[in-house]
């Protein structure tokens, strides 16, 4: 009988991501699931409750097999499900799809990183299980009405090439800039609708967080999220394109917390690290000068915005540890 490969550190590292995110999305849904109206919204959330829980007790199994210790993660003690509603109805929806699109870029990522065939028919199955919670959640979005779709576009009747460079110009004082191409719009839209849904998160965040600090940081963070919106829209309407719609599912006046600060910081820096992927691909696409600056200042404020957050958490002994490599220097002394 073959032995088992020994999980290589890529494998550990990706598995205890995956863990924190998990444990992180199945209390924020028990919160959720408590809370919901309506029954078609009750019956995904609940799928995707059992179907993580069982996701979770296959990692717990394979740290168990290595002789890994368990990882903390978020706990009952991080959720508390018996207090009022801090966000209108499709909220939760709205929010698990985003929690969706992120979980498809990890695990789609972490699935390149494994090597181990069990890890990799974890991956497999964990993005195929995501990409049908997100379908999901996008039909019943668009069943009730309250999913805006991008601009419409008139369909070319012809393929054309770049001509010289003024194609590529956003910062000539003497030309008008180009209108915005389909590529460009794809990647602002994307950045608008996850903000938007970031800014009422982040909203409700900070009316119930406990610790002033914390408190302070997540309404530094509300404004982040205001700006991009404002600005990418800006981009929008001088091309004449219609930005999205804002939804209407906002945070109510309730001011309980129905999560730890712990896990609402760490929801928070999982938002930024989503942000900072977005801009990143936004700069690569797009081909108008001016964007790709827009976007990597986008990016700075973002990724200064998160290390405050990670410096908050580390303060408050929040921020788990991953599995560390071994210090050569410290077992050479």
């Amino acid at each position: 009988m073959t032995q088992k490969q020994a999980l290589s550190s890529s494998e550990l590292g990706t598995l205890w991501m995956t863990y924190q995110e998990k444990t992180m999305i199945q209390r924020m849904l028990e919160y959720f699931i408590e809370q919901a109206d309506d029954n078609r919204a009750k019956e995904i959330m609940q799928d995707t409750h059992m179907k993580i829980i069982n996701y979770l007790e296959d990692i717990k199994g394979i740290f168990k097999n290595e002789g890994a210790v368990i990882p903390v993660g978020y706990t009952e003690q991080d959720v508390n499900v018996g207090v009022p509603k801090l966000y209108d109805n499709m909220f939760d929806i709205m929010f698990l799809r985003l929690l969706q699109e992120i979980s498809m870029g990890l695990h789609t990522l972490h699935l390149n990183m494994a090597y181990r065939k069990d890890i990799v028919l974890l991956y497999k199955e964990l993005t195929a299980f995501t990409q049908s919670v997100y379908d999901e959640c996008v039909d019943y979005l668009q069943e009730k009405d309250v999913l805006p779709r991008p601009p419409a576009v008139t369909m070319p009747k012809s393929v054309e090439f770049v001509e010289g460079t003024n194609y590529m110009s956003g910062f000539n004082l003497f030309s008008e800039k180009r209108a915005l191409n389909t590529v460009e719009v794809s990647h602002l839209y994307h950045a608008i609708e996850s903000n938007i849904i970031g800014m009422q998160l982040i909203t409700g965040f900070a009316q119930v967080a406990n610790e002033p600090e914390v408190k302070k940081y997540f309404i530094k963070g509300k404004e982040l999220a205001k700006k991009i919106v404002t600005d990418n829209t800006q981009l929008f309407l001088q091309s004449d394109i219609q930005p999205p719609s804002t939804w209407g599912a906002n945070a109510t006046d309730s001011k309980v917390a129905p999560f730890s600060d712990k896990l609402m910081m760490y929801c928070t820096s999982l938002f930024c690290s989503f942000g900072l992927g977005s801009s990143a691909l936004g700069t690569a696409f797009s081909l108008r000068s001016d964007l790709p600056l827009k976007m990597v200042n986008e990016a700075k404020d973002i990724l200064t915005y998160g290390s405050e957050g990670g410096k908050l958490m580390a303060k408050n002994g929040w921020l788990e540890e991953p599995p560390q490599m071994q210090d050569r220097n410290q077992l050479t002394k």
